[in-house]
């Protein structure tokens, strides 16, 4: 009498991580994850290991998470995945106040954005 397994939003031949409250402007992370979208995993894993952004690091981990997730629970084959989808949500945002001269205030603002990587499973070429 439990609750019905909700069906899977992927194909068979996906799988997905999602990295959540990383501490970085969505804006900076899509810079970053626009350098993966669409290159064989093996290519982005080099392409982050180099990449001089400081947010890289966690791009790095979320993807090596996903090609775990194909790897163990999904059964697919490492050397074919390729990055389907790397998109960049908002999360929240801390607001904080810096002192500024004549007793004013300026509002800064510490936005966290949300990351999802969806590898796919490709057939080798022959």
């Amino acid at each position: 009498m439990g609750k019905q397994s909700a069906t899977r939003a992927l194909n068979d031949n996906e799988a997905k991580a999602v990295a959540r409250n990383l501490r970085v402007s969505p804006q900076k992370l899509n810079l970053v994850a626009a350098l993966i979208r669409g290159k064989k995993v093996s290519t982005a894993l080099a392409d982050l290991e180099f990449s001089r952004k400081r947010i890289a690091v966690d791009v790095k981990k979320a993807l090596e998470s996903a090609i775990a997730n194909a790897e163990n629970n999904h059964d697919l084959d490492v050397d074919d995945l390729v990055v389907a989808e790397a998109h960049v949500g908002k999360s929240l945002v801390m607001k904080r106040f810096h002192a500024r001269a004549r007793g004013r205030g300026a509002r800064i603002e510490k936005p966290f954005s949300n990351l999802t990587i969806v590898v796919r499973e490709v057939a080798a070429e022959a």
